[in-house]
């Protein structure tokens, strides 16, 4: 894996990844930015939510669950010294389906935190205590 990361002026920085995907990072105005963007704590945050999230899904349609929407909310402590690492994070999943069982979505939720989110499992051997909960809704409307 490889990416390149370009200053732009300001703390604007434009990343690409080895597979030619772009973003752009920016910080808050106080901190020299323009605040047009994800601040680069933020990417990390997302990344592990998209990592599990991903997870999840995938584990779940595997198991034949009728999955109509899936998401995480991300959230993070931070240490109030520099550097101001991630000491904490939660991670509550809301999975919506139709006769969704609830054995397999707590197996997706714990397998993805144990086994299979590399971003998830990194964070947790570097000392973040990471956290893990999910909700389960009945879909509305017709059945696919």
């Amino acid at each position: 894996m490889q990416g390149t990361v370009k200053w732009l002026d300001g703390a604007m920085f434009v990343d690409e990844s080895g597979s030619g995907h772009t973003v752009v990072m920016d910080a808050p105005e106080d901190l020299g930015g323009r605040n047009q963007s994800l601040r680069p704590m933020e990417m990390l945050l997302l990344g592990t939510g998209g990592c599990a999230l991903y997870d999840v899904v995938s584990m779940l349609k595997k198991s034949r669950q009728q999955v109509s929407d899936c998401r995480v909310e991300v959230h993070a402590e931070r240490a109030d010294a520099v550097p101001a690492v991630f000491t904490e994070m939660r991670r509550p999943f809301v999975v919506s389906g139709f006769g969704l069982r609830e054995a397999q979505v707590k197996r997706a939720v714990g397998l993805s935190a144990e086994k299979y989110c590399s971003a998830s499992i990194m964070f947790t051997n570097a000392g973040v205590a990471v956290s893990h909960s999910y909700a389960i809704e009945e879909a509305e409307g017709i059945e696919d």
